[in-house]
């Protein structure tokens, strides 16, 4: 028969573990006489002195004596998951606050590499908007830019050709890329959060976007750009990482793993709605005074 109680001095773990039974709780002068000490009173309030009772067992005593009557198996599967429970909170105190935005599909293994990165996207499964689509749109531009524009997700055209940005939407953000002296090709790199067309143009599901976020996160760690633009509520709360709206978000200024992140309307936002291009230009000029303090600083 094993002796439990050898084990567990051996192993280094105290005696004190959950039980089959609660121990019955020591009263005062028990735990007292225990620890070898007995508690002052006054004279006044004495008490005659009672027949010295039998030595009382100590606490630890107690808890070892019915330790031993544990059975073996439940006894190392209890300290396995008392251990596993410590290990786990460990983990999640030392996990940085940028990984606390993270969504459980972020644990798949995400090519770190462009070509890697480009073939895992064009053959993406893991939501239900690659059934319909014609092709996955990844990403165009300059792949050390210091500007990253980050949008919904594909329309149609963008399905039909492969590059996000092409349509109405896609030559109103080129005005406005040229407005600030910056071109799609040069110095600046544009992504979708979404890499396959919801169906009907609709705006991206939570699940959808989570299962695209990793492909975000990665071209973003290459790109490595200065400065990042979100177009639209859904690459907000993407980046965010967190529920918001346009006009709460926008005309500060956020931070994405530590990098700038203005957020601004999406061009076909704009398209519908002409008065907000005011506000959008109002946007960009804030992130053109954001860029600058960025390349001031080195």
């Amino acid at each position: 028969m094993i002796d439990r109680t050898r084990v567990l001095a051996e192993m280094g773990i105290k005696p004190l573990w959950r039980l089959r039974q609660a121990a019955p709780q020591p009263s005062l002068p028990e735990v007292a006489v225990a620890l070898g000490s007995t508690p002052e009173s006054t004279p006044e309030s004495a008490p005659e002195p009672a027949p010295e009772p039998a030595p009382a067992p100590r606490v630890a005593e107690q808890a070892m004596a019915q330790l031993a009557d544990y059975p073996a198996d439940e006894l190392i599967n209890d300290l396995a998951r008392e251990a596993s429970r410590e290990l786990l909170i460990e983990q999640i105190i030392d996990v940085p606050d940028d990984a606390l935005n993270a969504l459980p599909s972020e644990r798949r293994r995400i090519p770190t590499d462009w070509d890697g990165l480009a073939a895992e996207v064009a053959g993406c499964s893991a939501c239900g908007l690659c059934k319909a689509r014609k092709q996955a749109v990844f990403g165009v531009g300059d792949r050390q830019a210091d500007w990253m524009f980050v949008g919904e997700g594909p329309g149609a055209e963008e399905d039909e050709r492969g590059e996000p940005f092409v349509g109405q939407a896609g030559k109103l953000l080129d005005a406005m890329l040229q407005a600030i002296g910056l071109k799609r090709d040069k110095d600046v790199y544009i992504a979708n959060a979404v890499k396959c067309r919801p169906p009907g143009n609709r705006t991206p599901e939570a699940e959808e976007i989570a299962a695209c976020r990793p492909y975000l996160v990665q071209q973003i760690e290459l790109v490595k750009p200065r400065v990042l633009i979100a177009l639209g509520r859904p690459a907000a709360q993407t980046l965010l990482g967190s529920e918001t709206s346009i006009a709460a978000a926008r005309g500060k200024l956020h931070h994405y793993a530590g990098i700038p992140l203005v957020v601004t309307y999406h061009p076909a936002y704009l398209l519908r709605n002409l008065p907000d291009k005011a506000k959008a230009w109002e946007d960009l000029c804030f992130a053109m005074d954001v860029m600058a303090k960025q390349r001031s600083a080195g």
